[in-house]
């Protein structure tokens, strides 16, 4: 990935960083039931993909503070306002984060040489072009028996129409959009072999869940 996708993601953040999790905190959800359901071991690493702001890491760490947590993100800016929550939250000795695409990073990103045991994706495939090369990745930097896990938004295909349509044109200003090829890819792995997979979906398919458990 080149230094002008680094320097799209920060013009498209530098503003908004500050007020992100203000906005985002009504209308992202099922992040609090995902992270709920990683429940690493103590010891064991949970990585996520995109972690903006930190908001999700700080949970992460306080929900499990016998596990590693680290989180990558391409926006330095976005970084920027991470580090800072991280300090502000007293986890910075705590939780790990480094600017890398979704494509490309690996456990070296932070100076490991072992896979990682969880992977997690939290409202960021909707934004990345070609989710599927995202998901090749995290698939291959995991460990066998570690899990792939994903929320992010569905079709909506149980809510009012007004209210989808509402919702499109919204999300659209974010350069965001509902991606069935996340669960097209979730189900080829599945059938290939590649591991357990679960789906499920909440608020009548305003958001989706995925799993796969590596074989």
């Amino acid at each position: 990935m080149s230094q002008a996708v680094r320097q799209s993601m920060d013009r498209m953040y530098r503003h908004q960083r500050h007020v992100y999790d203000l906005t985002r905190k009504y209308y992202l959800l099922g992040r609090d039931r995902l992270i709920d359901e990683v429940r690493p071991r103590a010891g064991e690493t949970v990585c996520e993909v995109g972690c903006g702001t930190a908001r999700n890491l700080v949970a992460l760490a306080r929900r499990y503070p016998d596990a590693c947590v680290m989180g990558l993100d391409a926006s330095d800016a976005m970084l920027d306002t991470a580090k800072r929550s991280l300090e502000r939250s007293g986890l910075s000795d705590r939780v790990a984060v480094a600017q890398a695409f979704a494509q490309t990073f690996t456990p070296a990103t932070f100076g490991r040489a072992t896979p990682f045991d969880h992977v997690l994706f939290s409202y960021t495939l909707s934004m990345i072009p070609g989710p599927q090369a995202a998901l090749d990745n995290a698939l291959a930097q995991l460990r066998p028996g570690g899990t792939l896990r994903v929320v992010d938004f569905g079709d909506q295909a149980g809510l009012p129409g007004w209210f989808r349509t509402l919702l499109v044109r919204w999300l659209a200003l974010f350069h965001v959009e509902h991606r069935p090829e996340v669960a097209a890819w979730f189900e080829a792995r599945a059938a290939e072999g590649a591991g357990l997979f679960a789906k499920r979906t909440m608020g009548g398919g305003y958001a989706e869940f995925f799993t796969l458990t590596k074989g």
